[in-house]
């Protein structure tokens, strides 16, 4: 299977997605946004994964690639592709449904658990999870979309539209040197407020980031399994198309 990866900034990559890929033999392509690249043409991949950012989705002036990403994004959910946001990206294909981001109450920053919502299987994988987390906007459900999870903090924590598009804003793909990068270039983000945990204490057990790793890899086999997406599907789709 062929993932293309949307990156935002150099110090978020896909961590231990990348370690998911290589394990179960797919082949995965970085688009970084934030050195003027352009991704492949849709017919080039069969997952888009869209990560992380400190920015915000309105930054455009700033960041001026945003509005032709989200174009992409569009483009990649109507051509039927699995897509899978998480955080900023998840904030992303929220807004190209056409549902509302915004600015939240407080910044949720660290170690904090989910809890499961909704009816649809998926949800499972969240259900109790103590997931990293480190934004300040949220989003609104897009329509046509399933609730699969929230914190104390935030009642939107996951959803899936059409089984094929689920957006994420927590990481489980992190691991403590993607949180150290982060404490790094954004401390000015731990504010000490009810949920921002200290650099010490988001870092203190090591152990957390493995467990979240090997959630990812269960959900990324389920979801991707569930939309019949492995390679046998994808090397037959293949050769019908040559």
């Amino acid at each position: 299977m062929n993932i293309e990866v949307f990156q935002h900034v150099p110090f978020e990559g896909p961590a231990s997605l990348r370690d998911w890929a290589q394990l179960r033999g797919h082949e995965l392509n970085h688009c970084n946004w934030y050195n003027g690249e352009r991704p492949r043409a849709l017919d080039q991949y069969d997952l888009l994964v869209i990560l992380g950012g400190p920015m915000s989705i309105h930054d455009e002036r700033e960041h001026t690639w945003l509005a032709e990403e989200k174009v992409l994004i569009r483009r990649a959910i109507d051509s039927g592709k699995p897509v899978l946001g998480i955080c900023l990206g998840a904030q992303l294909i929220a807004a190209v449904l056409g549902a509302e981001v915004y600015r939240g109450p407080q910044r949720e920053i660290g170690w904090f658990p989910l809890e499961r919502c909704g009816q649809q299987a998926l949800g499972d994988h969240f259900d109790g999870l103590m997931a990293f987390h480190w934004h300040a906007d949220t989003f609104s459900l897009p329509d046509g979309s399933e609730w699969l999870a929230r914190s104390q903090a935030y009642a939107n924590q996951a959803f899936s539209w059409h089984e094929r598009v689920v957006g994420l804003q927590f990481h489980m793909e992190f691991t403590a040197d993607t949180a150290r990068r982060l404490v790094s270039h954004c401390a000015d983000e731990l504010d000490g407020s009810r949920f921002v945990q200290s650099a010490e204490d988001m870092l203190a057990v090591p152990a957390r980031f493995a467990k979240a790793n090997m959630a990812l890899y269960n959900f990324l086999d389920d979801w991707l399994g569930r939309l019949g997406l492995d390679d046998r599907v994808v090397q037959k789709r293949s050769i019908k198309q040559r």
